[in-house]
C-alpha cells in the first residue's frame, strides 16, 4: 500500500536535502532541458489528426528519438527505456526505473505526450510555432508546455532522488504521441503494456494546468470531449445568389437552425439535459476556494479584444466561481473549423451548396462520451429543415471526462508540504476544461491508485493557440515538487 504520513518512508522524505534537490533540478533545466525543448519546439510534430501523413514526414519519430536519446544518458539507477510500436499506430515511449526502496511493491506511473497541436494564427511578429524563443523566463513555441517538457521533468525528478540516494518506489513512464488527437492510439498500448505496469499506486500526469504561478495546483477533474463534422447540403453546385436567393435555402441558415437545437444563443447554455450532470459537493467547495484565490483573474486574464470604445469587457459571467464551473463542470460547444465558405477575397455572390462545421463539445466529467455522441448525432440529423442532407460524422475516440478519487491523507500532506517548500504557499485545487483520456482508463484499471495531475499551463500560456509558452521557473519548481511526492510514495 501507499504509505501514510507516519511511516518511515515519510520520514525519509523529510530527510531530503532540499537545497541539493533544487540545485540538481535547476542545473538540469538550465543546462539540458531548456536546450532539449528548444530543439523539440522547432520540430512540427503535429498529432495525426492534423498530419495524416505523419509517418512519412518523420517529425513524430524525430521527437521520440531525441527524447529517448536524452533519457538514456540520465543518472537513474537501473533505468531502461524503449520505443514501443504497434502496427499502424503512433509510437509510445516506455521507461522503467526499478524500486530502490526495499519492500516497495507498488508502481508510480508518469505520463506525458510529445505530439502537438497545429500552428494556429495570430503569433506575435517575432514568434512562431516552430521558432523557439526564450524571453523573460518564458520559452515560446508550440508544444514546450503542452506537453514536451513532461518526459524531461519526470526523469529529472527521479534522477534528483537517486543523486542523493533517497529511496523510492518503482517508476514507469508512458509517453504517447496521439494525445492531441484524442489518444485513440494509446488504449491498445495500455492493453499491451498492462502486465508491465505492475500494481499502480500513484499516477503522476504532467499535462494539465495551473491557476497561477504562485503555488502548486492539483487538477481534480477533467471534462470529456466529443468532436466531429456537421455538414449541411442543399444543392449539387453553387448558384447565383441574386437569381435564386429566396428559393433555395441558405445552408448557413439551416446550420443556425440546427444550432438552436443545441444551445441557447443568448447564453451559450447547452439545452439537452443528457449533456449535463450534477456537480459533486466537494467540487463546488473547491471552486469556491479557487475563486477566492484567483478572483477576477479567472476571466480578466483572457486576451480580450471586446469592450469597444472604452466599454467594459462582458464575459459570460463575471462571478469567478461560476466562471470556473462553466469551464470545468458544465458542457460547452465551440466551432473550431469550417469548410464550404470561400475566403473573403474570393467570396462571390453565390449560394453555397454545402456548409460544414467542426464541432467541439466539452462534456462534464461524469457524462459518458459514447452516450453523448449518440444523442448529439440523433439530435442534429433528425427531421432536417427543408429536408436538407444533414450528416454528423463523429471523430474517433470520444473521451469521457474524469473526476479524481478522494485524496489519501499521505498524498494531501505530501502535496501541501511540497507546495509550501518550493512555492511558499499551500497547494490549491482546480478543475480543468481539457481532456486527458488516459486518466479514466487508469482509474478504471487501478481503482486503488491515487492521482497527481498537474502541469505548467498557467495564465496566458495559451496552449493550442498563438504565443504558447512554458513558464520555466514554474516548471523547475514543479519538477522538484514531483520528486518529493515520489519520495513519499511506497
Amino acid at each position: 500500500m501507499i504509505s501514510d504520513d507516519t511511516t518511515p518512508q515519510a520520514e525519509q522524505a523529510v530527510q531530503l536535502d532540499r537545497d541539493a534537490l533544487c540545485a540538481f533540478v535547476d542545473r538540469k533545466w538550465n543546462d539540458e532541458i531548456v536546450p532539449a525543448l528548444t530543439d523539440y519546439i522547432a520540430v512540427p510534430a503535429k498529432s495525426p489528426m492534423f498530419d495524416a501523413d505523419w509517418a512519412r514526414h518523420g517529425f513524430i519519430e524525430r521527437v521520440v528519438t531525441d527524447a529517448v536519446q536524452w533519457v538514456e544518458q540520465q543518472p537513474v539507477k537501473g533505468l531502461k527505456v524503449e520505443i514501443v510500436r504497434l502496427p499502424g499506430r503512433t509510437p509510445v515511449i516506455f521507461f522503467e526505473a526499478p524500486a530502490t526502496r526495499s519492500g516497495s511493491t507498488e508502481t508510480v506511473v508518469l505520463y506525458g505526450h510529445l505530439d502537438k497541436q497545429p500552428e494556429f494564427e495570430g503569433w506575435r511578429r517575432d514568434l512562431g510555432p516552430w521558432t523557439p524563443k526564450l524571453e523573460d523566463d518564458k520559452l515560446y513555441g508550440r508544444g514546450g508546455a503542452d506537453d514536451g517538457y513532461a518526459t524531461y521533468a519526470s526523469i529529472t525528478a527521479i534522477a534528483a532522488l537517486d543523486a542523493q540516494g533517497v529511496e523510492r518506489p518503482r517508476c514507469v513512464g508512458i509517453i504517447e504521441t496521439c494525445e492531441e488527437s484524442g489518444s485513440y492510439d494509446l488504449l491498445p498500448y495500455i492493453d499491451a503494456l498492462r502486465g508491465r505496469l505492475g500494481d499502480v499506486g500513484l499516477v503522476i500526469c504532467l499535462d494539465s494546468g495551473a491557476g497561477n504561478y504562485d503555488q502548486l495546483w492539483l487538477t481534480t477533474s477533467l471534462r470529456g470531449l466529443v468532436s466531429g463534422d456537421l455538414e449541411v447540403q442543399v444543392l449539387d453546385e453553387g448558384i447565383h445568389s441574386g437569381g435564386y436567393g429566396g428559393i433555395a435555402p441558405s445552408t448557413f441558415r439551416i446550420m443556425r437552425q440546427l444550432f438552436e437545437r443545441l444551445e441557447d444563443a443568448g447564453t451559450g447554455n447547452l439545452l439537452p439535459q443528457g449533456f449535463h450532470c450534477p456537480i459533486p459537493a466537494q467540487r463546488l467547495r473547491e471552486a469556491e476556494a479557487t475563486a477566492r484565490i484567483l478572483g477576477d483573474d479567472v476571466w480578466k486574464k483572457l486576451p480580450w479584444s471586446c469592450g469597444q470604445d472604452g466599454g467594459p469587457v462582458l464575459p459570460t459571467t463575471t462571478d469567478p466561481r461560476e466562471a470556473l464551473l462553466n469551464s470545468t463542470w458544465r458542457p460547452s460547444l465551440t466551432v473550431t473549423g469550417a469548410s464550404g465558405l470561400p475566403p473573403l477575397a474570393d467570396a462571390g455572390n453565390v449560394l453555397a451548396p454545402r456548409t460544414a462545421f467542426k464541432l467541439s463539445l466539452r462534456l462534464p466529467p461524469l457524462v459518458e462520451a459514447a452516450q453523448a455522441v449518440a444523442e448529439l448525432k440523433a439530435l442534429l440529423e433528425f427531421d432536417p429543415p427543408y429536408n436538407a442532407k444533414v450528416t454528423f460524422k463523429p471523430e474517433a475516440g470520444p473521451a469521457t471526462g474524469w473526476s479524481a478519487p478522494d485524496l489519501a491523507p499521505w498524498l494531501g500532506t505530501a502535496l501541501n508540504d511540497a507546495s509550501r517548500r518550493h512555492f511558499g504557499a499551500d497547494v490549491a485545487y482546480i478543475g480543468q476544461g481539457g481532456t486527458i483520456p488516459l486518466m479514466n482508463t487508469l482509474k478504471e484499471g487501478f481503482p486503488r491508485s491515487q492521482f497527481m495531475v498537474c502541469g505548467v499551463l498557467g495564465p496566458k500560456s495559451n496552449a493550442h493557440g498563438p504565443n504558447e509558452f512554458l513558464h520555466v521557473p514554474y516548471a523547475r519548481k514543479l519538477t522538484a515538487a514531483v520528486a518529493e511526492v515520489i519520495a513519499t510514495a511506497s
